[in-house]
């Protein structure tokens, strides 16, 4: 693994702005960066960060398999006790997930490290399934990387199969807060490999969606909602005036209500208890868990809730380093082994790999000159050379 500086393309904005990608820039500063990029080989590719991944994968499902209706397992999750139904009746119907993202700490040499799973409504994926592509193929035309250069990156390809299992035959509503240019970006291309794959469409905001006589969610024009992809946190959707509907209404939501769990960075300890030691796990226990202290003076403390590294905060000889301000934290926390994320000139990488389907599928790199990944870190292309 190798961070390579190169030049840009001169007409990066352009493109980017003809393909739809509204937030490569964010309050006046880069989200998109490609003045460098980052270089596998493929070794490292296939063998450090796909076949972890599926591994990975495969120990949550089972983990769910263990904690779905174990009052234990969710109690220490905070998970309300009003929706465990909905969150069991999702999990052995076979309710189906689109997609996730693993991060990992890895840096070339050790092993990956797991840091999170954004298993309910991650980010970033039009630029990692399309505008990487698109710098990868024109760089190789413009002499910029070598002509041999690939990508670990079948995203794109992988979502349209994945919605043509998924749709069925239904009407499909994104649903999001598409005020947010990100969200809205995300919603937009999902939608594009909707449709691709033969499914009928709406986009609309999450706060559109309403309650009718019927029993039934609705959309504005009084539609009932079949299938809904929600760009908006199980968490968030259990605390609204309609998540006590959740039960009662027929519709089939994506990521399902079962990721709940897998959101929740409680399942960090809760992976560790149940497979201590992995090479690809951190040591982590939860805040009031007598072993955390086995973890020493040095952790990260991370919220059971949180997103874009809110409340997170790198612990070292018992001094808060580096903490990322935000409105988390009130269920509670978990301490995680310190593992410092390589660097790179300066910069701190995190590798997002996902997965479509479960199958891991591509890669995306965030950076930042701050070791916690926060909004505004920028994303930078790979290659495998």
């Amino acid at each position: 693994m190798q961070r390579l500086s190169c030049p840009e393309r001169d007409d990066w904005r352009f493109t980017a702005d003809k393909t739809g990608f509204d937030f490569h820039t964010i309050d006046s500063e880069r989200y998109w960066d490609e003045r460098a990029y980052y270089a596998f080989s493929l070794q490292e590719i296939e063998r450090q960060i796909e076949q972890p991944t599926a591994e990975i994968e495969a120990m949550c499902l089972e983990l769910v398999g263990a904690a779905i209706d174990e009052e234990e397992y969710l109690q220490r999750l905070k998970i309300p006790e009003a929706v465990w139904p909905l969150i069991s009746e999702s999990w052995h119907n076979d309710h189906a997930s689109l997609y996730g993202r693993l991060d990992l700490s890895f840096d070339g040499r050790g092993p990956a490290k797991l840091l999170e799973y954004n298993a309910d409504t991650p980010t970033s994926i039009f630029e990692a399934a399309v505008f990487q592509w698109t710098w990868l193929e024109q760089t190789i035309e413009r002499r910029i990387i070598p002509a041999h250069a690939d990508q670990f990156n079948s995203i794109h390809e992988r979502l349209i199969e994945a919605w043509r299992k998924l749709g069925g035959g239904r009407f499909l509503h994104l649903a999001g807060t598409t005020e947010s240019d990100e969200d809205a970006g995300t919603l937009s291309y999902l939608e594009d490999t909707a449709i691709q794959a033969g499914v009928a469409t709406a986009l609309i905001d999450v706060a559109e969606i309403g309650w009718n006589d019927g029993g039934s969610f609705v959309d504005a024009e009084l539609r009932p909602l079949e299938l809904v992809f929600k760009l908006y946190p199980w968490e968030w959707m259990f605390d609204d005036e309609f998540g006590k509907r959740l039960l009662a209404a027929s519709t089939r939501w994506i990521e399902p209500p079962w990721k709940a769990i897998l959101s929740n960075k409680g399942i960090l300890p809760l992976l560790w208890e149940r497979f201590p030691d992995h090479p690809n796990l951190l040591p982590a226990f939860f805040d009031d868990d007598p072993n955390a202290a086995t973890l020493g003076s040095s952790f990260v403390r991370k919220p059971l809730y949180s997103r874009e590294g809110g409340n997170v905060a790198l612990v070292s000889d018992g001094v808060i380093v580096v903490e990322q301000e935000g409105p988390y934290g009130a269920e509670g926390f978990i301490r995680q082994a310190l593992a410092p994320l390589p660097n790179f000139s300066g910069q701190y990488p995190v590798v997002g790999s996902w997965l479509v389907d479960h199958a891991p599928c591509g890669l995306s790199i965030r950076e930042d000159e701050n070791p916690i990944t926060g909004n505004g870190s920028r994303f930078l292309p790979h290659a495998i050379l």
